[in-house]
Parts: C-alpha cells; structure tokens; sequence
C-alpha cells in the first residue's frame, strides 16, 4: 500500500514539475511576445500619429478662412436702391376732343430693392449686377463700416448682368483680383455679401463646376445676347447677395455673385457667379467708355451632343458646332463655314457654347482671334477680325456714346429703306436700352420715337437735346413699333 501511494505520489510530482516548467515557459514568451507587440504598436504609430498631427496642422491652415474673410469683408458694401417709375395717365375723353395727350396726369409707382457690391477702386467705383440697380432713380451704399453714399451709375451690361456705379470716396480698401481662369473644381470659396440685409456675411464653399450656361440672363432681358459662362459652387447665396464677391482663400476675387438655382427664391444647393476675367473686361470698358465694346465672330453656334455627332457624322464632341455663318462677319471674312467645328480659340479648348461666349467675350472690336478649326475631319487655323453688333471694327469714344444717348438708351438714325417700309417721313429708333427712365417707361430696343410733345422728332441730336433739357418737367412720346403699330408713352423728367 505504501509502495502504491509512493509510486502515486512521485507520479503527481512528476506531473507537476514538466507543468511548472511549461508555465514558466510560456510566461517568459507571453511577456516576451507582449514587449514584441508592444514595441511593434509604439514603432508603427509613432510616424503615422505624427504624419496625421502633420496633415491636421496643414489642413486647419488651408481651412482657416479668417484672414480672407478679413480681408474682403472691408470690399463689400450694401446697395439698397429706391425706384421711382414715373408715367402718364391718359384721359381719352380729353384725347378724343384735343388730340393725344392732352388732359393727362403724371402719376409715379414707388419700389425699394437691395443687394451687394464690391469696390475695385480706391476712389469709389464698384460692381455690381445690373439686375440690382436696374430702373433704380435713387442708389445709396454703405460700407462695411456703416458709413453711407450717395452712387450713380456709370454704365450698365445686361447681355453679362453687370454694372458699375460710383461713390465720391477715397482711400476705399478695393478688393484683389484673381484670374478665374485658374480656379479648379474642388477648391473652397467664399461667398461675401448682403443676405436678407444682413452686412458682411460670410459663407463657404467649393466650386462645383466651370463655364454653367443657366439661361438667366436672356430670360430676364429677351433683346439682348446673353454671355453666360458661371462659376457654379455650393457656397450659400441668397437674396441680397446678389452683386457680392466670390473669393478664394487668399481673399482675392474670382467672381460675381449673380444667381442661384432655386424654387424658392432662397439658396437650395447651388449658386453661380460671373467669373472675374469677364468682370475686368466689363468693368474697363464701362468705366473707359461708358459702354461695352464687344466684339463678336459672326456665326450661330450650339453644344455638340452625340446626337448631333451621329447626325452630322462628326468626330467625336469636342468643340462647338457652327450652325451659320453671318454675311460680312468677321467669320464670313475668314471663310468659316457652316459644319465646322470650333476646338480652340487661340490656346484655350473650348467645349461647350459658354466657355466659347466666355472667351470671345473678353476681346473688342478689332481684335484677331486665332481659331482651331475640325472641317472634314482636318484640323486647320483661321484668323478672324472680331466686329461690334454693326459690323464695325473700330472703337466708340465716351464722346460719341454720350451724344446718342440719353436717360439709359442709345438712338440711331432711320434708314430711307425703314422709313419706306413704316410709311414715315421722321423718327430715330432705340438701338439699345439699358437701366433708365426710357425702360421703365416701357421702351425697348427696336421702338421707333416719331414724337416729342407733339413735336416731329427729325434727329437723333434733337431727341437727345429734348430729353436731357433739364427745364423739361415731363414728356409725351409717339412711339411706333417695329411692325408699325403707333401708342403714346409718357413720363416725367
């Protein structure tokens, strides 16, 4: 019995020793294995975590708007605009006894509108949308300081919805430019201005998209030739802002807040604005000339789509297809021809009818354009002599502009081939309107003025004296529209 329990006893022991052993053993290596993982976790994190406290420091740096927002804030006014529209009551019991005109009573409609604009000179001029100062009798702005001026317009571009008005300042904190061209999709953007009367906001963004032809701006103006070609962005936009500036993160302006993409009025997700290339261009000649001096190339143009490819067995749909030709166009002079296809103008690609408006847009009459034309599946260069809206190649001075112009609109002679076909002896007709008493009288482009107070209008030079006569109180026009319909339209001075 005791031999048994002995023999158990050394057996257990024997048991115990190899399990002793075998836990030490595994400690030793568990402890081992710890310190391995341990080292290996410290070893391969420590680059990364400092790599991501790294490329956190570089992104709050990139993300840190304040010093734009700064910056620009000081370049962004307030436009609040007051518009009066004056016109004439008939009477046509007293018309019908003592001719047109007579016994009628001057009665006036009174609005208020608002928006933003930007200074781009120390000593007042600033831009902002023709729509925000359109028909306005009365314009005050007021800088981010709360000081307020008095502005008055300096030329108007409907077919870009542009405008520059002016204030008698010095020492304004102009903002910078940048070339829009640059922009790329993706990058942030700020969008500065006057939301719902609320003076300097901010608000951020990225660009969503280049060269967007909305049809905004034909929509708003049918007698005009839009140039649509809009940095599209998510930055928020809303009544009011209109006018205001689209920075990037240095501050520096690379556009103009126009419209945003909505149902309701108010920002939904998209906004868009007038790349700053095409605002430099607008805004030298306004100031320069009091005009736009742009120069056209003379065809119809439209998207290529695949199944315009597929119709007109073109290439691919790269470029912009020409529809027509306009005789004695500059591109009827360089031999473009209908079918072509339009790739580049100069070095710039163009696909798309608002990147080609966009280009063209930032020429004057004049200019050569270099284009890479497709034709027949050849890629060839023409060089075209850019023209104005009459065919014209040569510059207007201020002086010409201001003497056939007056109260907004621009006068032209009657040809003896319109006066045949009208069956008239005198009138001048209005070859372009813009923000005046004129247009919100109801005038537009194309309207025939064959009377002044009952008076025959005989010449531009009479007209304009006539209405720029300050001791005039009102006036009574008979009008005539292009298809010869007469009516009488009057409005106080």
């Amino acid at each position: 019995m005791k031999k048994n329990l002995k023999s158990l006893g050394l057996g257990i022991i024997g048991g115990i020793i190899p399990l002793i052993v075998f836990f030490l053993a595994f400690k030793n290596d568990s402890v081992s294995l710890r310190k391995n993982v341990d080292t290996y976790t410290i070893e391969e994190n420590e680059v990364p975590t400092s790599r991501v406290n790294l490329m956190s420091s570089e992104i709050d740096s990139r993300l840190d708007f304040t010093k734009a927002s700064e910056e620009s804030v000081h370049s962004v006014v307030h436009v609040k605009t007051k518009v009066v529209r004056s016109y004439i009551q008939r009477d046509p019991i007293f018309e019908f006894f003592y001719g047109p005109g007579s016994g009628g009573r001057e009665r006036q409609q009174f609005g208020m509108g608002s928006g933003s604009g930007v200074i781009v000179s120390e000593d007042g001029y600033i831009v902002t949308n023709n729509h925000v100062i359109q028909d306005a009798s009365e314009i005050e702005v007021t800088l981010n300081d709360n000081r307020t001026y008095e502005a008055k317009i300096i030329g108007t571009d409907p077919s870009t919805d542009l405008a520059i008005i002016k204030i008698e300042a010095e020492n304004l904190n102009k903002i910078k430019f940048a070339n829009s061209d640059d922009v790329k999709v993706g990058q942030w953007v700020l969008a500065v201005g006057n939301p719902f009367n609320l003076n300097s906001t901010v608000t951020a963004g990225i660009v969503s998209a280049k060269a967007r032809n909305i049809n905004i701006i034909g929509s708003r103006n049918k007698d005009i030739i839009p140039i649509e070609s809009f940095i599209q962005t998510d930055a928020a936009v809303n009544p009011g802002n209109s006018g205001g500036a689209l920075i990037n993160t240095q501050g520096e302006l690379i556009g103009i807040n126009t419209a945003i993409a909505s149902q309701t009025g108010n920002y939904t997700g998209y906004s868009f604005a007038i790349p700053s290339v095409l605002v430099a261009k607008v805004m030298s000649d306004l100031i320069d000339y009091g005009i736009v001096q742009r120069g056209f190339l003379g065809v119809n143009i439209q998207e290529i789509t695949s199944e315009l490819v597929k119709e007109k067995d073109l290439v691919d749909v790269n470029g912009v297809y020409v529809a027509g030709v306009n005789e004695n166009s500059g591109a009827d002079k360089a031999k473009i021809k209908e079918g072509d296809v339009i790739l580049k103008v100069g070095s710039k690609e163009v696909n798309s009818v608002a990147q080609l408006q966009a280009e063209i847009g930032k020429r004057r009459p004049g200019d050569l354009v270099v284009l890479t034309v497709r034709r027949d599946n050849e890629l060839i260069t023409k060089e075209v002599l850019l023209k104005d809206i009459e065919g014209n190649t040569e510059l207007i001075s201020k002086a010409e502009i201001e003497s056939h112009t007056a109260l907004g609109a621009t006068f032209a002679e009657l040809t003896p081939k319109e006066k045949k076909e009208l069956n008239i002896k005198n009138g001048v007709k209005i070859s372009s309107i813009s923000a005046g008493k004129l247009r919100s009288a109801g005038l537009t482009k194309g309207i025939i003025i064959t009377k002044i107070n009952n008076e025959e209008v005989k010449s531009v030079q009479q007209l304009i004296s006539y209405l720029k006569d300050t001791s005039n109180r009102g006036v009574l026009l008979e009008i005539m529209t292009e298809s010869g319909k007469k009516d009488y339209v009057g409005f106080g001075l």
